[in-house]
């Protein structure tokens, strides 16, 4: 018998996705090609396979070959965010940023539907989005003051340019409710855990949504993901936790705070490089490592990072050093910040607790006051809704409220985070958040933190000075 590499693609316009899944977990027990196996498969050969080794015998690793692409329209960023809480999956959405709303383009949760505040809810909103049309309005002469017009350049594309910068800013007034639309790329494994996590949201919007996931993935997936169900110990626990948490203070802090570091990070990473390119033990490594000189330390990380690039990833033993924050951040700061999921991220429930930010952009075009009471109303809002369901009353705050978030990481998952969100286009509020982080870092590793190629002139406080009036005026004056 003659052996020659091949290596040829396994069409998902062919095959199911499902039948894929099964075609490579078939490859440890049968000698034959692939292609060969799919071709001896049928949906039941299918099927009868995963029920008996995935279902059955718990060999869920195999449920990762089959891959989907969801399309989901029309639901809230409030529920978007428990759709994108799966760290192994990969996500586009519709961007505040780059897009203006249409007034009429946010949910009536179904909980408020069916509720004496139905109403009040949908007036309230709706002149929330009529405030947001009117402030974007007021930006337009702001973001046309910003905007140099570039050589060769046109009238329409300059006012193209200069409208992005009056979007930025207006996003501020953007709710929880408002209508987005997100692809969500998701193997069969992570998909079965995400539409149990939905089932067991405690908004209903989520849960229907979970629902329909679940339907439309049976349509490719017949057996991968029909067994999921809610997390039986999920709201117990939550209601467990709330109640003892709801006693305790929520004292003023700081927006960025560093509470654990590996204080010797920054060699375990040196040791780390030399065991990997060495013989010795991990100990020997780091014996070593501790007996040089600071200067002597600069030198290698200066040669591990001499050729690489723009678009180069560090080495992977930057992973052995962790550090953990608490941080508080504007909600549409939050929506980029939770993207990164290579970290662990504990995001707090969305409420006017901790006050909500004025960019500087709206001072000056005049609009402060008009954004002000827009806030104000809509924290009162939120109070009534809140002493009903803090939950559902989150659908109603702006992403001018601000979120808290503890996260931990490893240092190779923050130096990506740090170079993408200080860069020039990254928007001002995340941009603020990441070089927050990066002063934090700097005292405990410095011999890496330079290289993370943020701009130096900059700094947090540089950024609120330059980007913000406030950044936690309270909600209720």
């Amino acid at each position: 018998m003659e052996f020659k590499r091949r290596i040829y693609r396994l069409s998902p316009r062919n095959l199911s996705a499902e039948t894929i899944a099964v075609t490579f977990a078939k490859t440890s027990r049968s000698p034959e090609p692939f292609d060969q196996i799919a071709a001896e498969l049928d949906e039941e050969r299918s099927t009868e396979f995963s029920e008996k080794w995935i279902v059955g015998y718990g060999h869920s690793s195999v449920a990762e070959h089959a891959v989907l692409h969801l399309a989901l329209e029309n639901v809230s960023r409030l529920a978007i965010e428990t759709i994108e809480s799966n760290r192994l999956a990969s996500y586009t959405e519709k961007s505040t940023r780059y897009q203006q709303w249409d007034s009429s383009a946010f949910v009536i949760p179904p909980e408020i539907r069916h509720s004496p505040f139905a109403k009040t809810y949908e007036d309230h909103l709706s002149h929330l989005f009529v405030t947001y049309s009117e402030i974007l309005d007021g930006l337009l002469p702001w973001g046309q003051s910003q905007t140099e017009s570039e050589e060769g350049e046109s009238e329409r594309s300059w006012l193209n340019r200069s409208k992005l910068k009056a979007v930025d800013v207006a996003r501020f007034v953007l709710p929880a409710a408002s209508m987005a639309n997100v692809g969500l790329t998701i193997n069969a494994r992570a998909l079965e855990y995400a539409i149990r996590k939905m089932l067991s949201s405690d908004l209903m919007e989520v849960r229907l949504i979970g629902e329909e996931v679940k339907q439309v993935a049976t349509q490719e997936l017949p057996t991968l993901v029909k067994h999921a169900e809610p997390i039986a110990y999920l709201p117990e626990v939550s209601h467990y936790a709330r109640d003892l948490s709801s006693g305790l203070p929520n004292t003023l802090s700081e927006p960025f705070q560093l509470t654990s570091i590996d204080q010797n990070g920054e060699d375990k990473i040196l040791a780390a490089v030399l065991y990997r390119f060495g013989k010795a033990s991990f100990q020997d490594c780091l014996d070593h490592v501790q007996s040089l000189t600071q200067a002597e330390k600069q030198a290698i990380v200066d040669k591990l990072f001499e050729k690489v690039g723009k678009f180069d990833n560090p080495l992977r033993e930057l992973e052995y050093a962790n550090a953990s924050f608490d941080l508080i951040m504007d909600q549409g700061a939050y929506f980029e910040f939770k993207r990164h999921r290579m970290m662990t991220q504990t995001v707090q429930d969305f409420s006017i607790d901790h006050g909500y930010a004025i960019p500087l952009a709206i001072s000056e075009a005049g609009l402060e006051d008009k954004y002000k009471a827009c806030m104000v109303e809509i924290a009162g809002l939120y109070e009534q809704i809140a002493a009903w369901n803090p939950q559902v009353a989150a659908y109603v705050l702006p992403n001018a409220y601000n979120r808290r978030v503890f996260c931990q990481a490893n240092l190779r998952s923050l130096f990506h985070f740090i170079k993408l969100r200080s860069a020039n286009n990254a928007h001002f509020s995340i941009r603020r958040v990441a070089y927050g982080m990066l002063e934090l870092l700097q005292p405990h590793y410095p011999l890496f933190a330079e290289k993370i190629m943020a701009n130096n002139d900059l700094s947090s406080q540089k950024l609120e000075t330059q980007y913000f009036s406030k950044v936690a005026e309270k909600g209720i004056i």
